[in-house]
């Protein structure tokens, strides 16, 4: 996790609904007055169109509750953040950056990176861990106060704050500006990629390699373009196109001589700037962008892994391209943050979308932003193959209905787009209604039932209204649809669905603000021929499921 966009998150529940025969097909009508519901956009879905896997990977997050883990089947965790730059598995010290006091503190025995891989292994868990890649980690420290740290009062005596549990620990401010001069030592060792390669066969050593059922996926550390801001005690440098590349293919190098099973991530960055600029650069392509060819830090870097692929007898170095996505709005949930929440999700598709934020077209980002299918396409020219991840994100508001919309969305977005892997920073609480968004995709009934792996096509008159996903279980081939009633307002929209032919009951489970701590089931709906009409409650979650009696 990096700076400049932090978000809260929570969690949500579902309502039932009445049923009547309108005309030949089910209108599903809401248990308030039928009157107040207005016509909605129409839903299409298309069976044989836009077939592609969902990976399950998809559901991951970065911590979780370990009962709500076992209870959503958590595919994916991630061991990243600031900490993370500078973690010593040698002796199992950190150093928290400019996060705390730039402090270094020794991991407790449930902390430990051994730890988590050894918790995500035996809940069937894929684990991704972050290597350093700043070329300092923690040296031995005392586990008690005072902690040895970066910006010591004992060497910059004035300093804007202090740790009020230990004064001799600084912020590295003086009248609200860095200060200069740390000495690196102070808190840590230098260090290079036989580091990591050392890391790397450590967890071999206790966990066996990716293959059988070690850690699957290491990460090039943590949004190495803030490093001079984030680790600034120990890296004051701003981080150029070349240490990057020269750091990240050394890296990956150690990695897989190591594992040559394991999977490597990265760059990692921490959001819009370093996705197109590097720190030498500042938040749009440069000096050092036009020193390397004109291309953008992403596009460079897929190619800069690639040619070192290449010169080392095609081998792959980089697996998964992986970038932090934060939507740039304010974090509120008063309606008109709600109700740009719920808009921006656009951003990580929809060519038609005008960033609203300071990237819109006013500040550095002028054409539309489509965060993932532009990730994807400079996959496809610079370093085919690599698949794409977002390992931090967060659209806020997990404690509110409409954080469990907007999330529920995201999913939805995730899947129908071809994203391989995403974590969720900061992720919900149990009892939050955005858990709720991941157990109508993850345990809708409470039994382990999922949304299906096989994305198809699924498109809504209005996607700003009434937002619909759809996928088919490989396990039963049942059809499941996920509706997201972005309005507050209940809609009764048709629905037609091509390739489903005669009568069928379809299931339906709906969260809604009725009811914020559960997943309702409803009444079954008749289609007929593909066909059904429903009423989707107001600020709802609502899949449908379909059995699949193919001609």
């Amino acid at each position: 996790m990096g700076a400049q966009r932090r978000r809260k998150l929570r969690s949500a529940t579902t309502l039932g609904v009445a049923v009547s025969f309108v005309a030949g097909t089910l209108t599903a009508q809401a248990a308030l007055d039928p009157a107040l519901a207005v016509a909605g956009p129409t839903l299409s879905v298309d069976l044989s169109a836009a077939r592609h896997a969902i990976s399950p990977d998809i559901y991951g997050m970065n911590g979780a509750d370990p009962a709500f883990a076992a209870e959503i089947g958590l595919p994916v965790a991630r061991w990243g953040g600031n900490s993370t730059t500078r973690y010593n598995f040698r002796n199992h010290t950190y150093n928290t950056g400019s996060d705390w006091y730039f402090e270094n503190i020794v991991a407790g025995p449930d902390n430990t990176v051994e730890a988590f891989v050894k918790t995500n292994r035996d809940r069937g868990t894929k684990q991704v861990v972050t290597v350093p890649m700043s070329g300092w980690v923690a040296k031995d420290s005392p586990d008690q106060h005072p902690f040895a740290c970066g910006f010591p009062a004992s060497r910059f005596p004035a300093q804007d704050g202090f740790d009020q549990w230990d004064a001799g620990c600084g912020n590295g401010r003086l009248n609200n500006a860095n200060l200069t001069g740390a000495v690196p030592e102070d808190t840590s060792i230098p260090v290079g990629a036989s580091f990591d390669g050392e890391m790397v066969s450590h967890l071999v050593s206790r966990f066996g390699k990716a293959a059988r059922g070690g850690v699957s996926i290491y990460e090039l550390d943590n949004e190495p373009v803030l490093w001079n801001s984030t680790h600034r005690d120990v890296h004051p440098e701003a981080v150029s196109y070349d240490e990057l590349g020269s750091k990240s293919t050394a890296t990956a190098a150690a990695i897989k001589a190591a594992d040559p099973t394991a999977a490597v991530l990265g760059p990692s960055g921490w959001g819009y700037c370093e996705w197109v600029a590097s720190g030498v650069d500042g938040c749009a392509p440069g000096a050092d962008a036009a020193a390397h060819g004109g291309l953008n830090l992403s596009q460079w870097f897929l190619k800069n892994m690639k040619d070192y692929s290449d010169a080392h007898r095609g081998k792959r170095m980089l697996d998964y391209f992986d970038q932090h996505y934060y939507p740039q709005i304010n974090g509120g949930k008063d309606p008109e943050s709600n109700a740009w929440r719920l808009r921006s999700t656009r951003s990580l598709w929809d060519p038609t979308y005008v960033e609203e934020s300071w990237i819109g077209p006013t500040g550095v980002n002028a054409p539309p932003l489509q965060f993932i299918r532009k990730m994807k396409e400079w996959v496809a020219q610079y370093y085919p193959g690599t698949k794409t991840a977002i390992t931090e994100y967060n659209w806020g508001a997990l404690d509110d209905i409409n954080g469990a919309l907007a999330q529920a969305d995201v999913l939805g977005i995730f899947g129908r787009e071809g994203l391989d892997l995403a974590t969720i920073w900061d992720e919900p609480q149990p009892t939050q209604p955005g858990a709720y968004a991941f157990r109508m995709y993850r345990n809708y009934d409470g039994a382990g039932s999922r949304f299906g792996d096989v994305s198809v096509s699924a498109t809504s008159s209005d996607q700003g209204q009434l937002a619909v996903y759809g996928a088919q279980r490989s396990r039963d081939k049942a059809l499941t649809l996920m509706v997201v009633n972005k309005t507050g307002g209940e809609l009764t929209s048709p629905l037609s669905v091509a390739g489903l032919h005669g009568n069928a009951r379809a299931q339906r489970f709906t969260y809604s603000p009725a009811d914020l701590n559960s997943i309702v089931r409803g009444n079954d709906l008749t289609v007929h021929q593909g066909r059904v009409t429903a009423t989707y409650p107001a600020n709802s979650i609502t899949l449908l499921v379909l059995p699949v009696h193919r001609r």
